[in-house]
């Protein structure tokens, strides 16, 4: 007797929200996050970045696990205006980064919202058994990244 998957994702593809709250202005956490070459100085987890053009870098991140991705970010949307932050993700990871930046009392609250399919082919093979373990490894990579970032604008 067959099941029905109505609504079932893949173990290989990953949708995160996280939501930081910065005391620092809005215009300044923008321009932070759109300077991609100095992440390493503030995210450990980010261990390289390598300009390719005006809208293209490639990142090297490495989390708590023992192995290194490799990405390469190609901006679709930087809209200081509205907040808003885009990338296409391809490398390791292919799909889409999302942010929102805006004012929130005396300082900033950046949405972010990733979309994710897998492409390594390590994390391809042991993502149906270590979904979980890769899910808390993000979420530490992303402690670690708000941590540094108000670090940063003090």
């Amino acid at each position: 007797m067959g099941r029905r998957h109505t609504g079932w994702v893949p173990l290989t593809r990953y949708r995160f929200r996280t939501d930081w709250t910065i005391r620092a202005p809005a215009p300044t956490v923008f321009a932070t996050l759109v300077d991609l070459g100095s992440y390493p100085a503030w995210w450990p987890d980010v261990r390289s970045v390598t300009r390719v053009d005006d809208d293209t870098a490639e990142l090297v991140c490495r989390a708590s696990l023992p192995f290194a991705l490799r990405l390469r970010l190609t901006r679709v949307e930087e809209d200081e205006r509205a907040g808003r932050l885009g990338v296409a993700l391809a490398g390791d990871l292919e799909g889409s980064l999302t942010g929102l930046v805006r004012a929130d009392g005396g300082g900033t609250r950046l949405e972010i919202a990733q979309h994710v399919v897998v492409h390594k082919t390590l994390l391809r093979t042991l993502s149906p058994f270590a979904h979980p373990v890769f899910r808390v490894n993000h979420a530490a990579m992303m402690r670690r990244g708000l941590r540094g970032l108000r670090a940063r604008l003090g």
